[in-house]
């Protein structure tokens, strides 16, 4: 009985991950399909939605979700004096005035923004951090960077840069 030959070794880099698992398996049944989107899309999609819930674990420390941190976010990068209309707000997020509502609502309950009349626009509201809520966001937005520092650790400096470059020249290109 003759001795079967080892498989070769693995190429170097990452190990196979579900993505290359999913395009072997349409490699066997469709070799006729193009599958570079798929290797790209699929990772993308599985990166975001792990990472989201890293973002979801390290918000959740402070009583906040990922929405809510977005709000209050919003409102500490528009410098002070942390105020912006509700319809600034829904504009930046890319949510309805009806989803900004109830995260509003909700914020407010917490003490970490008030609402108040608009002095240059009688109809208007003003949304502004409390100072509550601008020491809750400044820690919360260190957890969340921790989180994306942690997950970028198994890249180096000049892959990360690589990486977040491509993403921008892809996201570009989908955004026409």
């Amino acid at each position: 009985m003759t001795e079967r030959p080892s498989p070769p070794p693995p190429p170097p880099g990452p190990r196979k991950d579900p993505v290359d698992v999913i395009i072997d398996q349409w490699a066997a049944v469709r070799p006729d399909l193009d599958t570079a989107g798929m290797e790209v899309f699929g990772r993308v999609f599985r990166l975001a939605r792990a990472m989201g819930d890293r973002m979801e674990q390290a918000y959740a420390r402070f009583g906040i979700s990922r929405g809510e941190f977005d709000a209050l976010a919003t409102l500490r990068r528009s410098g002070e004096p942390y105020t912006l209309s509700p319809r600034q707000l829904s504009a930046t997020l890319m949510l309805t005035t009806g989803g900004m509502t109830g995260r509003l609502d909700k914020l407010e309950r917490a003490g970490l923004l008030r609402r108040s009349p608009d002095p240059h626009d009688r109809r208007g509201l003003q949304v502004t951090l409390t100072e509550r809520g601008l020491e809750l966001i400044d820690e919360a937005v260190g957890a969340g960077l921790d989180a994306q520092t942690e997950a970028l650790a198994s890249l180096d400096a000049e892959q990360a840069g690589r990486l977040a470059d491509l993403l921008r020249a892809l996201l570009a290109g989908t955004e026409k």
